[in-house]
């Protein structure tokens, strides 16, 4: 009797120490997941709106640049501000990467009658709705034309609001730092009712007017403990630096904090997405290699590859129609003036061909690959420089000169073994110096030829006359 109450006594430790042990799992277990799941308390976000021509190209902009974020290893949230008018699809698309969507009302702007007012800008104000992000103790707000160099998380020990000073007087907001409070951003639609000066009538000058003093304060440094700061801080110029002065030594290293964020200048044709920003703008390419990785090029491959097909198929149907295009009826002895004739035809050969060398611009995708758009805009102009040398009947080498041209101007702008920006500029400059003689040659030969063919009765308009001897060129 008692060996078997031992017996039993041991099986009960037993089980005891097994449910222990299985609770203790579960317990970690459980730890884990919430660790897993805890919120974030920092926040990379961006805006996002409709109403322009270019929604879909900031789109694709704002989907790289969050999941370029990702790829750098940010302990932080991605976070969109969309208005309500973004399409569903777009909205999924983000979640679908990783990001965090905050539906928005578009705030009205006050500032759309102001002399200087640009209305590309009208919707800029919805960046205010970072403050209203109060589930964070910190948001760098971005705009979409950035590109991250290295992981930027030090940021987030900055204070209630840390911009950079691109301009030497007036900070920037493609990137910039703050501390989300209702209060603020309360106020902040309250100085919008009563119309406080805004310069430009955009999200940058609003808040360089709600932030005037941001000049005399002192720069960032983060703090080695991880420690957040208090206050208003400058950011150093290695957190946003401008394109311009990047390329103008092609690689910087700054004393006074990282080379972490490239911004590019606000004109609207200069953006890194554009396939024409390479070899222009070095860091196009960089961008898009960004996008490879992250996005791949689905939705532009079959208009390039039908647009490649057009092209091609252009070429071939004009060099089999060169015989019937050629070969027009003239009378030698053509007895009106040649003068509005000759004036007529120059106008219109110069204008073709312009027309030859900028259709294609507008005819490929945008956002495409820069090593696909250059090819297939050489094509394009190629070949509709090839309907005007048939039409004109010009000499094939004196229109394709400005075509050559611009394959060699490709090749000195993408030079990578450049010292700095300053030798590539001058590089680039020294390169048109020599090209323009011959281009501008070029020219003075296309409209000679014009008029040795009027001269020579090569061009008749209207019907042939009864008694005229006819006769033609091949």
């Amino acid at each position: 009797m008692g060996r078997g109450c031992g017996r039993w006594w041991w099986v009960a430790v037993a089980l005891v120490v097994a449910a222990a042990a299985a609770a203790a799992e579960g317990a970690r277990e459980e730890a884990a997941v919430a660790v897993a799941v805890a919120p974030r308390r920092h926040a990379y976000a961006a805006m996002m709106y409709m109403g322009t021509p270019r929604d879909y190209e900031f789109y694709v902009a704002t989907r790289v640049m969050m999941r370029s974020l990702g790829r750098l290893g940010s302990d932080a949230d991605r976070v969109v501000i969309a208005s309500l008018d973004v399409p569903p699809r777009w909205v999924q698309a983000l979640k679908d990467d990783g990001v965090k969507v905050v539906s928005v009302e578009n705030l009205k702007n006050p500032y759309e009658k102001q002399e200087n007012f640009n209305m590309r800008f009208k919707l800029t104000l919805n960046k205010l709705y970072a403050w209203s992000l109060v589930s964070y103790d910190r948001v760098v707000m971005l705009d979409s034309d950035n590109i991250f160099l290295q992981n930027t998380d030090e940021l987030f020990q900055c204070g209630q609001f840390c911009a950079v000073f691109i301009n030497p007087c007036i900070f920037h907001t493609g990137l910039f730092v703050l501390q989300p409070s209702m209060d603020v951003f309360k106020n902040m639609l309250h100085e919008l009712a009563v119309g406080r000066d805004n310069p430009d009538g955009a999200d940058q000058g609003f808040l360089a007017s709600y932030f005037p003093d941001l000049l005399d304060r002192p720069m960032f440094h983060p703090p080695v403990n991880g420690t957040k700061l208090e206050g208003t801080y400058r950011l150093p110029l290695g957190y946003q630096m401008d394109a311009s002065y990047y390329y103008l030594k092609l690689r910087w290293s700054i004393p006074c904090g990282p080379n972490s964020v490239i911004t590019f200048p606000s004109a609207p044709w200069f953006k890194p997405w554009y396939w024409w920003s390479w070899p222009v703008l070095p860091l196009g390419l960089s961008w898009h290699e960004q996008r490879r990785e992250n996005l791949g090029y689905s939705s532009e491959l079959p208009v390039v590859l039908i647009q490649a097909l057009f092209y091609i198929g252009v070429i071939a149907v004009t060099r089999l129609a060169r015989p019937s295009l050629s070969k027009m009826c003239y009378n030698r002895r053509m007895e009106k003036s040649t003068i509005v004739l000759l004036t007529t035809l120059r106008v219109v050969a110069a204008w073709s061909i312009l027309a030859a060398y900028t259709i294609p611009f507008f005819l490929i995708p945008r956002t495409v690959h820069p090593l696909l758009g250059w090819p297939l805009y050489l094509l394009g102009a190629f070949s509709f420089s090839s309907i005007v040398i048939n039409v004109f009947l010009l000499h094939p080498l004196a229109v394709l000169t400005t075509w050559l041209g611009i394959i060699g101007a490709l090749f000195v702008m993408a030079f990578p073994w450049y010292l700095n920006g300053v030798v590539r500029a001058l590089a680039v400059f020294a390169y048109a110096f020599c090209c323009a003689p011959l281009i501008w040659g070029s020219l003075v030969k296309t409209m000679s030829s014009l008029q040795i063919l009027i001269e020579r009765d090569a061009f008749r308009l209207g019907e042939p006359n009864q008694t005229a001897e006819f006769t033609k060129l091949y």
